[in-house]
Parts: C-alpha cells; structure tokens; sequence
C-alpha cells in the first residue's frame, strides 16, 4: 500500500469512527430544540439585549397591556425548555423576555438559560409581592438596593444550638397561643447560602446574607420619582393614598407566599425587609454569579397577612403589576444606552 493510499484509508477510518457519534448528538438533541437553537444564533447577531423576566400571568398580562413592547417582525419569539421567549423593542432598547413561573427553581433556571443562550448585557426582573413594612402601602413599589434568600433553613429541635452559618433565629415558642411551654416544632436557624460566582475563588463559595442589586442600575432607578402609578384598580375600587416609588429598601425571597402577620413581622424585624416574594433573589443571585447588571422592581400587592380580613391580591394585585411594569418601562427609558452597549 503506497503512502497516498494509506493516508486516505486513515481518513476513511476517522470518518467511520465520527459518524456513529454524530449520529447519537443528532439523536440527543430534539428536533424542535435544534430549530429553537438555530433562531437564537439569527437572534444574537442583532444584540446585545436587555433581559425581561417576570414571574406569573397576571404580572405578564399587565407588562403587555401597556403596549410599550414592540416585537421582532421577523422573530418575535423563541420557544425553549417549555418557556416562550419574545424578542422585541420596549422605549427603542431591544429585549428579550420571558414569565419564568413561580418560585426560587423556575427564576434561576429561567435566568441562567437566558444568560447562556442569548446576548444579553443585563437582567431587569420585576413582578408584585407583599408588603411587610407598615411605611409602605398596598399600590407601591419598590426597588430593593439588597436581597437576601430567607428560605434557607437549619430545622432545630427546642433549645438546640444555633448552626455556625446560620444569621437569623425563629423560634416558633415565641409565638405560643397562650404562651408559655415548650413549642415541639422547636426553631430554625436562617441559613447563608453557598454562592459560587465569577468574582470569587473557583470552587470555593462565599457565604452572604445579602445580594447587592447593581450599583449604577441602582442610581438610574434613584431618578425615577417622576413615574405617574395609579391609585385605583377599577372605576370604583381606589387606594386611599397615591402610591409612591421607594428605591433602596431590602427585600427577602424564599418559596413561601406569606399571608401570615407573625411571621411577616418577625421577618420586618429581623431582616429589615420590605418586599416579600419568592424569585427575586434567585434571579439576583444568577446574575451576579455569572457577572451580568441586575435589578428587581416589585410592586406591593399585599400586606402579607398583617390586613384584616382575606389577602388583598385579588383586590389590589393587577393594580400592583400595571404600576411595576410602569417602573420598569421608565428604567428602560431612563437607562443610558451606554449602559447596554459596555455593560
């Protein structure tokens, strides 16, 4: 066999042995997951974009309602992984988003896909939540300068000693009725989380309590006051007091939904915090692990059980999330396009 021969049949051996394995990728990969795919890469030729993320219906209905989203003629949307991600312009800034679903598992998973997927330059998240702080009311909304996750627990047996890591202290004999007696339930101890991110050491994770929205987005919102947020939800139901826009507060996230006035106040108490949902810090804490800008806009929709009567959410909540997407519409608006463009 002369040496031109023998080069072709090792080429011919390498190609046999490739096929089988580009067989098995194309099988592993959907159909309709490899033509999602192939839109994306169009899509990101025409970025970089700013990222949209949201939580449940009533918030996305409200965001759309305004009108202010224009989508991609050409592309308006991109199906992936059950979730549907639109492409369009809100205030002339091209955007990409997406309702990631309730709870701290669909937020992250829904960021980070954006994150890895797209070009995107920064995450605005935003949705409605209760309220534990009796200076803010039903109606208004706000744009936490921290977060932290309150949904991670140490469960303690009575008079347990507290874990190293854990910052915060519930222990539910406090709330005996009557009081006095040993609670069986015992106490949890609020955990930090383990939070790896581009800025740190690899493989060794931080420890925070706190989740810092991005400073410059931050000074953006600051400006913001000037928003108009309505007051009534319908032509015969009205707050009695013009709702305001507070940027700075602290806000907590865990996977509860709070209607619980003990608990709300244990956390106004404990933590400082004024809003109370269950995304914003997942969505805070992938941002800032992969490196990107983020910020969280939450409008109040409740007092998180500390009202008389039933949850005001089916009252107030589609007012909350019209003056939320009427917050993010004026950050949009406000933020410098140099702040997309060099992010």
């Amino acid at each position: 066999m002369g040496a031109k021969q023998a080069v072709l049949l090792f080429y011919l051996i390498l190609a046999l042995g490739f096929i089988p394995l580009l067989v098995f990728s194309a099988q592993a990969i959907p159909f309709e997951r490899l033509e999602s795919l192939r839109v994306v890469k169009k899509v990101n030729k025409n970025g970089p974009f700013l990222g949209l993320i949201t939580v449940y219906a009533p918030e996305e209905e409200a965001f759309f309602k305004t009108g202010v989203f224009t989508p991609n003629r050409r592309h308006p949307f991109v199906d992936l992984s059950g979730r549907r991600f639109r492409i369009g312009k809100v205030e002339g800034k091209k955007v990409i988003y997406v309702k990631c679903g309730v709870g701290l598992v669909n937020a992250a998973a829904a960021t980070q896909q954006m994150l890895d997927l797209f070009d995107i330059k920064g995450i605005i998240h935003f949705g409605i939540s209760g309220n534990a702080n009796s200076s803010m009311q039903i109606g208004d909304v706000t744009i936490p300068g921290q977060l932290a996750q309150t949904g991670l627990w140490d469960w303690l047996k009575p008079n347990a000693t507290m874990e190293p890591n854990d910052f915060a202290q519930f222990d539910f004999k406090s709330y005996n009725d009557p009081k006095g007696g040993e609670n069986q339930l015992g106490k949890v101890g609020y955990s930090t989380e383990q939070f790896y991110s581009a800025a740190g050491e690899v493989n060794v994770p931080q420890r925070p309590v706190w989740f810092n929205i991005t400073n410059n987005w931050l000074h953006v919102a600051s400006h913001l006051q000037g928003v108009k947020l309505d007051q009534c939800a319908n032509s015969t139901l009205c707050l009695p007091e013009k709702p305001k826009l507070a940027v700075g507060l602290k806000g907590a996230t865990s996977n509860f939904f709070i209607d619980n006035a003990a608990y709300t106040q244990f956390l106004f108490k404990t933590f400082g915090v004024t809003s109370l949902d269950m995304e914003s810090s997942a969505v805070v804490m992938t941002c800032l692990s992969n490196g990107y800008p983020v910020i969280a806009i939450r409008g109040l929709s409740d007092l998180a059980g500390t009202q008389k009567g039933d949850n005001t959410i089916r009252l107030f909540g589609s007012l909350a999330a019209l003056n939320t997407a009427k917050v993010v519409i004026g950050f949009v608006k406000s933020l410098p396009i140099n702040h997309v463009s060099q992010l």
